[in-house]
């Protein structure tokens, strides 16, 4: 029993392992400075709104409503990620920015893991409009402060997951969402699923191409080369009496 779970966890966890130990044992935190640097400003940002000078700054700055303009609310997204819920501890906030964004930051690339993260927040924003003005969550929704990590965690969860093959992994991220929505089906569940949705799409859309650069590389690294044309050589051509 005890190989089997072995196994399974070196199957599952493996090559997410493999990926992290290496910078981690040679840089360090010096690995992840985009995981750093957003956990500072988060730290930073719930030091702020909890002071009587800072809490209307940060709002104007990264707070997100259904009920705000469009327009506003896109400009504020991408700063309400680091924005922590006022009604739920930082500590969780901080932990999931340290864990998923750090282990996505190492085996994807800032790039892919900003891109990742926002395509989540980005879609439970949209979300949360398209949902108010379609009566199927009440008007008064429109008017929650939607800001944190949570959403942007649960797509880079997901995407990581696919990414390095670990699918019980995947799927038991995605069934606790669902058991969340069906426990307490408020706001934040609803944008979770719109985030992994999301996510699920850009993992779909991107597998085609994937498959396409692994044909493409495997060809290369057994030496096929593009078959070529050449010119025949004056001294090979057929001659024809006259």
């Amino acid at each position: 029993m005890r190989r089997r779970v072995a196994r399974w966890a070196r199957a599952e966890w493996g090559p997410l392992y493999a990926a992290v130990r290496g910078p981690l044992v040679r840089r360090r935190w010096r690995a992840v400075p985009m995981t750093l640097a957003a956990v500072c400003l988060t730290s930073v940002l719930q030091l702020v709104q909890n002071r009587p000078w800072g809490y209307r700054p940060v709002q104007d700055l990264g707070a997100v409503r259904a009920a705000d303009p469009l327009w506003l609310a896109l400009l504020r997204t991408p700063l309400s990620l680091f924005v922590p819920a006022l009604d739920l501890p930082v500590r969780g906030a901080l932990a999931q920015l340290l864990l998923v964004f750090g282990l996505a930051e190492i085996c994807l690339g800032r790039r892919r893991t900003l891109a990742v993260a926002y395509v989540a927040t980005f879609a439970g924003t949209l979300y949360a409009r398209a949902a108010v003005a379609l009566d199927t969550l009440p008007a008064t929704d429109a008017q929650v402060i939607d800001t944190g990590p949570s959403a942007a965690v649960v797509g880079l969860a997901v995407y990581l997951g696919r990414h390095c093959r670990a699918y019980v992994t995947t799927a038991a991220v995605a069934a606790a969402i669902v058991v969340e929505v069906v426990l307490k089906n408020n706001l934040a569940g609803q944008e979770h699923l719109a985030a992994m949705a999301a996510v699920a799409v850009l993992c779909t859309a991107r597998s085609p191409a994937k498959r396409a650069r692994g044909r493409v590389d495997l060809r290369l690294r057994r030496g096929a080369r593009p078959a070529t044309t050449h010119p025949q050589s004056p001294n090979n051509r057929s001659t024809h009496p006259h």
